[in-house]
């Protein structure tokens, strides 16, 4: 079979990205350009900003990863650009851009949904994940966990009811005065922290769902805050962070090992942005290895937004020749698609208490 060579290009968000990934796995270029000195100013990503460096920046991100993987535009069997889901300026200039270079070239069009990219992100390389495994994505945007039977045949098991985890970490790094992005802010902050002087609750710890919820981890260091001075008078700004930080970490492991057992799957990936968290990882090791299953994450630098994950499921897309017209249109919001697999039809009893 010959070798198969996609354009990924990545513009979901703050990030303008495009690689070139070779058979879905062997990256020969990424190339990305960050947002985040335009959008600190502000704690967040601003909507007209970002699609306005984009417009800017696409046509020479894109440029550059084709002269580093050394190929030609006649080279490339396909285009895979992020459809959705995203903000609507930057899912439009990046998806614009595609079909402009689609039609220009005559080399198909592959419109990728942007979670099913993070999915695609812990092949890259050379590790092979059998099926069927658990996945957990947690990302500034999205926290979902799946049973994945093949990369055709997903079912979503759980997701955040309100804030995705990265969300709770970048709203309570502009709460502790951090700046942006918080997610990193805080776990350097955490490092010299106690979790234990500055405890918090679980986030949404059922025992009936593996749904999340953040919104009340917020206003739980909100009032912390409020209080701090008065009732923890010995906490410093550090372990409140390492304190918040544990607590959203905890339930992420907690519902993902759970899962697995639930639905008696071995092997485990937790792909995103909040997947190059060094605590998550950490403790997601640790916990699998008690309890006897596989992980899987992501190189770092393979966890946020890039455009090799696009590439590399642009290529499943490929195999399957499932191309996108040229009139396909981005989307800020859609539910990822879900097929269901065969599973217990029982009501999940989880027990906690042992877990921590």
């Amino acid at each position: 079979m010959s070798d198969t060579l996609i354009l990924g290009i990545e513009t979901s968000c703050d990030d303008t990205a495009a690689a070139v990934v070779k058979n879905g796995h062997e990256v020969l270029s990424d190339v990305l350009h960050t947002q985040e000195a335009v959008h600190a100013p502000y704690g967040g990503v601003v909507p007209e900003f970002a699609s306005r460096v984009h417009l800017e920046t696409v046509d020479s991100v894109v440029r550059e990863a084709i002269t580093q993987a050394n190929v030609q535009l006649a080279h490339l069997h396909a285009i895979a650009v992020t459809q959705g889901p995203g903000l609507i300026g930057s899912l439009l200039v990046g998806l614009s851009f595609g079909k402009a270079l689609a039609y220009a070239t005559n080399i198909p069009l592959i419109g990728v949904h942007h979670l099913e990219g993070h999915l695609f992100s812990a092949r890259l390389g050379t590790t092979k994940i059998p099926f069927p495994h658990i996945a957990l994505l947690v990302s500034g945007g999205h926290t979902n966990l799946y049973a994945v039977q093949s990369y055709e045949h997903y079912e979503q098991i759980g997701r955040t009811l309100d804030d995705a985890a990265g969300e709770a970490f970048d709203k309570g790094a502009k709460m502790l005065g951090l700046g942006y992005p918080g997610g990193p802010l805080i776990e350097r902050l955490a490092q010299s922290g106690d979790p234990n002087k500055a405890p918090f609750p679980l986030p949404y710890p059922s025992k009936q769902s593996f749904d999340f919820s953040f919104s009340g981890i917020k206003t739980a260091l909100r009032y912390f805050l409020q209080s701090s001075h008065e009732h923890h008078p010995d906490t410093t700004p550090a372990d409140i962070a390492a304190g918040y930080q544990t607590s959203i970490i905890q339930v992420l492991m907690q519902k993902t090992i759970h899962a697995a057992a639930y639905y008696d799957i071995s092997d485990i990936i937790v792909v995103g942005g909040v997947a190059a968290n060094s605590l998550l990882r950490a403790t997601m090791r640790e916990h699998a290895t008690t309890h006897q299953f596989r992980l899987y994450f992501p190189e770092l630098r393979y966890c946020t937004d890039n455009g090799a994950m696009i590439a590399s499921a642009g290529w499943n897309s490929y195999k399957h020749r499932i191309f996108s017209p040229l009139n396909t249109e981005p989307f800020a919001k859609q539910r990822f698609r879900e097929n269901q697999i065969h599973c217990p039809q029982k009501e999940p009893q989880l027990d906690f208490h042992h877990m921590s």
